[in-house]
């Protein structure tokens, strides 16, 4: 085994994780900014900034896969006599004295030492602001006068970050820039169809400054030494096309024992069209001056930063827990929460894995969310929901995809994923659960967000699960389409041609008998939410229909789904089982094995307890379970991309974290504690980062995507981390399935399935206006409420009744 370095640790205090060395085994990023502004920051500061959409309105520029890696980003550099440094160690890999960053819930903390000088740097994007905040605070920590030489960088992206990296014959023409005082704006574009402008202003006189990349880093030079700073002598250039960038240059005289602060402000306007110039070709200020008169001293900033701290204490203390384990602790009550945020706001679109420009909102990846993070903010939650269903077509199936910026449907993937309905209603029943409020289901939403087509969103649901309904194959279970959840497995592709797309070709579909037993258990699950929501409605007649087809494709999956031992994954194009013991490679799935234990299809004949059992058999491994076993070793053309990976790494074999979940939420509900414990701890970041930094290799605070599975070259190792369905899934299992607190239409239900070794805890829970403080006595049971008081009287069955107020329950197992 490699050895395993540590880079960092939890401080739980501040709801930090301290990184303490910088070459981390791979950038290690958090994101800023909860609405509109965003930004994405590694712990050396690399990263970028955008308005709502990365692909649209990226602000500043980023080199993905670049050689050195995590190059370009917001840096300092001080010149302190013949030696530059940055506070982030990159780009000039100065060594320094001192090194640490801090990334906390919406803010980073850089802070490095050179030569008797600090220099520490917060980042954070403050509430209700399009602007990226970075306070810079040198401190003269030696005896002597120390006179130096700073000089601030950031890199234009012209806007587009698809042809920013494309069309150059247009871009080095169309580059523009005006300075004015401590302001340099970037206005590419703006003379015509643009109405937005960035600017970076710095709250201080500057001493001279630098617009034109070439000039201020020479055009052969590296960024770690830029020819500007290595001279110590800004150029005053002005970008006309080529590259644009922005560099403050200010002289710091600071006496020992003394500290200045440098309030650096990155921000994004939009005027309106007939007030775009101020003069001819002079672009109108207002916006720009009035955003930096809200955050030009120290004391604003202090103050901006105090309400970001206090919103995320707002927020983290609607669910909290206390176990006595830390492991746990830090994760549901920080980690997992804040982890579950950031998808929320970006889906899958923007990491440092995905470049924000080839994908945007998913459509089943959006609903997924909803289920972390409904409990924080319910009202945008709703508009999530709204905005999904806007993009479904008449037919109930959907755009995979859809863009922030526009909230249109992505026509470049188009639609075809057959689970995708299902979706919005688990969404929904979420949603509801939590905020009591029905009333979403008379909203008016149309077709393809084209007006006039307009039908209430419980309408959107029915045709969500009769598309499934209407899509059936010939064993009676769903048609895959293009793919279900596992976008790799593409039935109807059947490409030799590596310049195709496997999602988005079809080269057979036609006739084909392709069917999903994921998503036939999907739709049991999500079908008798359905029927409950109707029956809280009155909608008796609908519920019935509903239940039948519910009944009729459970008997499917039993007659036609089951291989003995476990739930087949598929049949193919020619109606071949796929995730069968008849099969050479790949004789059992997770995914089906998940959701039809979840569905708890055929339970009482055993069905799930087998399938269960398999999944420790055959799929577990030290690292979580893989997707399937054996991995495949050869392509095969009629499965799609699934094959084409190499054994153990993404969909064939790899471990996805996205799905481990629904295995452990099938042994919940089997009653299967010390298994459901088992299987969520390989997974739990802070499990992990105890013992994996260095193998594990991407961020140890968060949950990644996929972790290279038992037949990988390096098992265990880490890859596709934040931006992950994983976030909202953990979160789901772990609080209402695991510690059992599950909102419910009428109050919350009190379901814990736990290892025999869990002790007595407590769960602070806001639900709607009221707060409940529930401790859980499990007294060695994995399963089972024996009984419940609330506020001292017993309660019959194991709902808490919903009332406003402050309200105390005591439950023992």
């Amino acid at each position: 085994m490699e050895q395993q370095k540590r880079y960092g640790h939890f401080d739980d205090q501040h709801r930090e994780y301290v990184i303490t060395d910088p070459q981390t085994p791979w950038p290690w990023i958090n994101y800023l900014g909860n609405e509109d502004f965003f930004s994405l920051i590694s712990n050396t500061a690399g990263g970028y900034s955008f308005y709502k959409d990365a692909k649209f309105r990226r602000i500043t520029r980023y080199r993905y896969n670049n050689v050195p890696m995590d190059n370009g980003g917001r840096y300092f550099y001080i010149k302190d006599g013949d030696t530059v440094w940055n506070p982030g160690w990159k780009p000039c890999k100065t060594p320094l004295d001192f090194y640490e960053c801090r990334h906390g819930m919406s803010y980073t903390r850089v802070t490095g030492r050179k030569n008797g000088v600090e220099a520490s740097v917060l980042f954070f994007v403050p509430l209700k602001k399009w602007a990226e905040v970075q306070k810079l605070t040198l401190t003269n920590q030696s005896n002597e006068v120390k006179n130096l030489k700073l000089f601030s960088f950031e890199e234009w992206c012209l806007w587009n970050a698809a042809t920013d990296m494309e069309n150059f014959q247009r871009n080095f023409s169309t580059g523009e820039v005006e300075i004015e005082g401590s302001t340099i704006y970037h206005k590419t574009e703006y003379r015509e169809r643009r109405n937005h402008y960035a600017f970076y202003h710095v709250n201080t006189p500057i001493q001279g400054f630098d617009t034109d990349r070439e000039t201020f880093v020479g055009l052969y030079n590296e960024f770690a030494d830029p020819q500007v700073v290595i001279e110590g002598k800004p150029r005053n250039s002005h970008a006309h096309g080529w590259s644009p960038i922005a560099s403050h240059y200010i002289e710091v005289t600071l006496q020992p024992g003394e500290s200045k602060d440098f309030v650096f402000l990155l921000g994004y306007i939009e005027n309106e069209q007939d007030k775009k110039f101020s003069a001819p070709q002079v672009i109108n200020k207002d916006k720009a001056h009035a955003l930096i008169a809200e955050l030009d001293t120290t004391e604003k900033v202090d103050k901006a930063f105090a309400e970001l701290c206090e919103y995320w204490d707002a927020l983290l203390n609607i669910y909290n827990v206390r176990t006595g384990n830390d492991k746990l602790d830090r994760m549901v009550n920080i980690w997992n929460q804040y982890q579950c945020m950031v998808t929320f706001n970006f889906s899958r679109s923007a990491s440092f894995f995905e470049s924000g420009i080839g994908r945007g909102m998913g459509f089943r990846d959006s609903n997924q969310d909803l289920v972390g993070f409904v409990h924080q903010i319910p009202s945008r939650a709703r508009q999530r929901i709204i905005d999904i269903a806007s993009t479904q077509f008449p037919d109930g199936g959907c755009y995979h995809q859809y863009q922030p910026l526009t909230k249109r449907g992505n026509n470049d993937i188009g639609g075809g994923f057959n689970d995708d309905p299902c979706w919005l209603i688990f969404g929904t029943v979420a949603y509801i659960k939590e905020t009591g409020d029905f009333s979403i289901l008379d909203e008016m939403v149309p077709f393809d967000n084209q007006p006039g087509s307009e039908v209430t969103l419980f309408e959107h649901l029915k045709i969500s699960m009769d598309h499934v309904i209407n899509n059936l194959g010939p064993h009676m279970l769903p048609l895959i389409g293009r793919a279900d959840w596992n976008d790799c497995l593409n039935l109807n592709c059947f490409s030799w041609d590596p310049n195709e797309s496997f999602q988005t070709t079809e080269n057979v579909s036609e006739g084909t008998k392709a069917e999903s037993l994921m998503i036939a258990g999907l739709f049991v699950v999500t079908g008798k939410d359905y029927v409950a929501l109707c029956q809280k409605l009155g909608k008796t007649q609908e519920a019935e229909r509903m239940q039948k087809a519910i009944d009729a494709m459970i008997e499917a999956v039993k007659k036609h789904g089951w291989d003995g031992e476990w739930y087949l994954r598929a049949y193919d194009f020619y109606g071949n089982k796929i995730g069968s013991n008849e099969c050479d490679e790949a004789k059992i799935f997770i995914e089906s094995q998940g959701w039809c234990t979840m569905a708890e299809i055929g339970a009482q004949e055993g069905m799930v307890a087998k399938s269960l059992d398999s999944c420790k058999k055959y799929l577990e491994c030290e690292h979580g379970m893989v997707l399937n076993n054996p991995a495949f070793t050869k392509y095969i053309y009629e499965y799609g991309e699934i094959s084409s990976y190499p054994e153990g790494y993404k969909e064939n074999a790899g471990i996805f974290c996205h799905n481990n979940p629904w295995v452990i939420i099938g042994e919940c509900l089997a009653g299967r504690g010390n298994d459901a414990w088992s299987h969520y701890a390989k997974i739990l970041p802070s499990y992990v980062e105890e013992k994996y930094q260095t193998l594990h290799k991407v961020e140890p605070y968060v949950n990644c995507q996929m972790v290279a599975g038992k037949d990988a070259f390096k098992p265990g190792e880490g890859k596709n981390s934040w931006l992950t369905g994983t976030a909202a899934w953990m979160w789901y299992t772990v609080s209402e399935f695991i510690l059992g607190i599950k909102p419910d239409y009428d109050g919350i239900r009190i379901d814990p399935c736990l290892p025999q070794t869990a002790t007595d805890y407590t769960v602070q829970r806001k639900f709607r206006d009221a707060e409940y403080e529930i401790t859980i006595h499990p007294n060695g049971a994995q399963k089972g409420v024996k009984a419940i008081t609330l506020d001292g009287q017993p309660v019959d069955g194991t709902v808490i009744p919903y009332s406003a107020g402050k309200h105390v329950v005591e439950v023992t197992m």
